[in-house]
């Protein structure tokens, strides 16, 4: 056994359990799928623009940074992730705070979607791809992400006005 181990690559990389296989196993499906989405797009005829709009890229962004907020810390579905993580904390403002479960591709999968950094390339891949096949309907779907977004800004900013720890200035 002790053999074995010494041939593993990633030995001593981490002194915790690590999806290395789960992480690489992803990563490959995300390159898989964005070279799919690129050649489709070619065979249907469906031209990338030459450079992207700005403003595109900015609804991308912004929406991206909402949408993986809700994915991986919104308390209103983390129903959905309770069976893979395990909750931490409430942070407050509608966020929670959770811990991947589980071992080798379960605990990979459940890292990518508890992790807003982690799950933010998958989403503005899928947004960016949405802007070349059906751009009027992702830019209105990204409209509502951003509006959403500044909602939470406001809330926090009107949450900040009425604190009554801010009178004590």
């Amino acid at each position: 056994m002790h053999h074995v181990e010494s041939l593993d690559p990633t030995r001593g990389h981490s002194r915790g359990p690590t999806p290395l296989g789960g992480r690489a196993l992803l990563t490959g499906t995300f390159a898989a799928a964005t070279t799919g989405a690129v050649l489709a797009e070619r065979r249907a005829g469906v031209e990338l623009p030459e450079r992207p709009h700005p403003a595109d890229v900015a609804t991308v962004g912004a929406a991206t940074f909402k949408l993986s907020r809700i994915v991986t810390k919104g308390r209103g579905i983390s129903s959905a992730r309770a069976p893979f993580t395990e909750l931490h904390d409430g942070t407050g403002h509608g966020e929670v705070e959770e811990a991947a479960r589980g071992s080798g591709l379960r605990r990979a999968v459940v890292e990518l979607v508890a992790c807003p950094y982690c799950i933010g390339a998958w989403i503005a891949a899928a947004f960016t791809a949405g802007l070349v096949v059906a751009p009027r309907a992702t830019r209105a779907v990204g409209a509502g992400f951003i509006a959403v977004a500044l909602a939470d800004v406001l809330q926090l900013a009107d949450c900040a006005a009425t604190d009554p720890v801010s009178d004590r200035r």
